[in-house]
């Protein structure tokens, strides 16, 4: 029996109780996700992190929430109040709701109902998440613009753009999935990777694709352009404190499990245990496959945190070239070339002439990107030495070149 037909036999009461489940989960991994994420940057930079409040500073995360929950809430004067409370609400409350088609095991059975964790299962899920998510940014946006603030405004208006862009190469990387799979339901892309290899394999600039899109699209490091604290003192959440910052701080963590578990779902096989070790699934009545489930968010999640660590904050124009020149662009010639040998396989052709197309594109797509980068090369080495950089730079008041050469003339002489 599929997840769908588990799911469509389920009580209203066990509906309750499992949507209470995912939202403790939610709530219990976000916790852990801040601990975790400063013992392990703590770790990569030789620090010791939080290690006074509880056991190894496990219980450091819920004393920061109940203190920002305790702290006095602020409203600035010139903020819009009613859009100033709802950006937050907004903004949490979208994060949950992607949780609702995403499988978290198979068959198991719960307080004696077999069902699935997982709350419903639309013929669109994936569809469903990415609506979802869209509309959460617009609590970023409403913040930025109701705190009557310069530097929120810039954040959102930062942010707008960002998922705007990322949002349309996230799109794309999916369609392949879509493809290949042939559906958009998250229960079926799983059971479609349960037989085969998994699309992280098959399907890998999709899934390399998708993995820097949702860094883009979750506003972390080093794509943190709406927050940018050197130059947005804090971005669009300057102005909030309290618990209203608190919501937003969950809507970031629980965002970035949600695109982890996506990615889990649609590339790494969902719940299902990694080749070899399938008779690990009917442990614990069904309950194993969570494990594997989280084990891999975990994977993703930590991709996250070494991101954070090792690399530093784009340029926004470096950013925004980044995500239309070449995520965009790369993601419609893959849909092209996946769609082209779907059709190949299902007319009958050989696994070796499939593989001999896609080993021809390759080498097409290398001796481009080859040309590009001599041509770009050669066009460099032809600039006149000390010309001007490939973005603009503004002339500091007072400063000449005269002047400048004649200080550097004078400190020769």
């Amino acid at each position: 029996m599929t997840n769908a037909e588990l799911i469509s036999q389920d009580p209203g009461w066990l509906i309750v109780v499992k949507a209470l489940l995912v939202f403790i989960i939610c709530v219990v991994s976000t916790l852990l996700a801040v601990w975790t994420e400063r013992r392990v940057l703590a770790k990569m930079q030789l620090r010791t992190g939080p290690n006074r409040v509880g056991p190894f500073g496990l219980i450091q995360s819920l004393a920061d929430g109940v203190k920002l929950a305790l702290k006095e809430d602020i409203i600035p004067a010139a903020a819009d109040k009613v859009v100033f409370i709802a950006a937050p609400i907004i903004a949490a409350s979208m994060c949950f709701m992607s949780f609702a088609v995403i499988p978290m095991t198979g068959k198991v059975n719960l307080f004696g109902q077999e069902t699935a964790m997982q709350l419903t299962d639309l013929s669109v899920g994936v569809l469903y998440i990415l609506a979802v998510t869209s509309i959460g940014v617009y609590g970023v946006v409403l913040a930025g613009w109701s705190s009557g603030s310069t530097y929120p405004l810039l954040g959102g208006l930062r942010s707008s753009a960002q998922v705007i862009s990322y949002e349309i190469a996230m799109g794309l990387s999916l369609v392949a999935v879509f493809i290949y799979a042939g559906s958009m339901s998250t229960s079926e892309i799983i059971s479609s990777q349960h037989s085969n290899y998994w699309n992280a394999v098959v399907l890998f600039p999709s899934f390399v694709i998708f993995v820097i899109s949702m860094v883009g699209e979750t506003n972390r490091a080093p794509f943190d352009l709406a927050e940018a604290e050197g130059e947005l003192v804090g971005g669009f959440h300057t102005e909030y404190s309290s618990l209203k910052f608190a919501l937003f701080f969950l809507a970031e963590y629980v965002n970035i499990v949600a695109v982890s578990a996506l990615a889990t779902t649609l590339f790494l096989g969902g719940y299902h245990a990694p080749p070899g070790l399938g008779f690990t699934e009917g442990w614990l009545g069904g309950w194993f496959t969570i494990v594997w489930f989280f084990l891999k968010v975990n994977i993703f999640f930590f991709i996250f945190m070494w991101l954070r660590a090792s690399l530093p904050r784009l340029r926004y124009d470096q950013f925004m070239k980044f995500g239309w020149k070449v995520l965009i662009p790369t993601s419609l010639i893959w849909i092209l070339t996946v769609a082209t040998l779907r059709v190949i396989q299902q007319q009958g052709a050989s696994r070796t002439v499939i593989m001999a197309f896609a080993l021809g594109l390759v080498l097409i797509a290398l001796t481009v990107s080859s040309l590009y980068e001599r041509s770009k090369a050669k066009s460099q080495g032809d600039l006149p030495e000390g010309s001007a950089p490939d973005f603009p730079v503004p002339s500091l008041p007072g400063v000449s070149s005269l002047n400048v050469s004649a200080k550097s003339g004078g400190a020769h002489e």
